[in-house]
């Protein structure tokens, strides 16, 4: 279990929130790595993976014409997937991982291209248009490192919203709570 997988579990655990993740090349290494923390369950919803390009249309409601000109590697691709996770099961935070770990290239984008996203419940000021965040990646390495390394940046991504959101008030809450000063 990683930090960032524990702190993502306590931020949203302080905030009443809820979270699901819809995953490609990771192929269920994010939900893994969150359901690894004790404590989970209070925030987690579940997961999506919908490795086969048509289930990200029907299971996620991507554009399948989208789908069709650009390939599942395309970062509006990705927003939709954390955008349709969130509406499918329910939760307060959707996250999602799309890319190509290798070793062959896919949807004429190289190898280590990836795209994660974050749809979520924005508070003012987030700089965040339309509901959604996508960060696009360039890693090298072999398709284990490609797709562990898309495990710790979408977390990050989702992590820095929940740490930049969280008001001061909430922040002394929880470090009260957890024996803190």
């Amino acid at each position: 279990m990683s930090s960032g997988a524990t702190e993502v579990i306590r931020l949203l655990t302080v905030r009443g929130e809820t979270l699901a993740v819809a995953e490609s090349l990771t192929g269920g290494l994010v939900a893994a790595e969150l359901t690894s923390v004790p404590g989970a369950s209070k925030v987690f919803r579940g997961s999506v993976t919908a490795y086969a390009t048509e289930l990200k249309h029907r299971m996620l409601g991507v554009d399948a014409t989208l789908l069709a000109q650009r390939g599942a590697v395309d970062p509006q691709v990705a927003a939709e997937m954390a955008a349709g996770v969130r509406k499918v099961l329910g939760a307060d935070w959707g996250i999602a991982t799309t890319g190509v770990a290798g070793p062959e290239p896919q949807d004429g984008q190289p190898v280590g291209t990836v795209f994660v996203a974050l749809d979520g419940p924005f508070g003012p000021g987030s700089g965040s248009a339309g509901g959604g965040k996508v960060e696009p990646l360039r890693l090298n390495g072999d398709r284990t490192e490609i797709r562990m390394e898309s495990v710790r940046s979408v977390l990050a991504l989702l992590l820095k919203e929940l740490a930049g959101e969280q008001t001061g008030n909430e922040r002394a809450q929880d470090t009260e709570r957890n024996g803190g000063f």
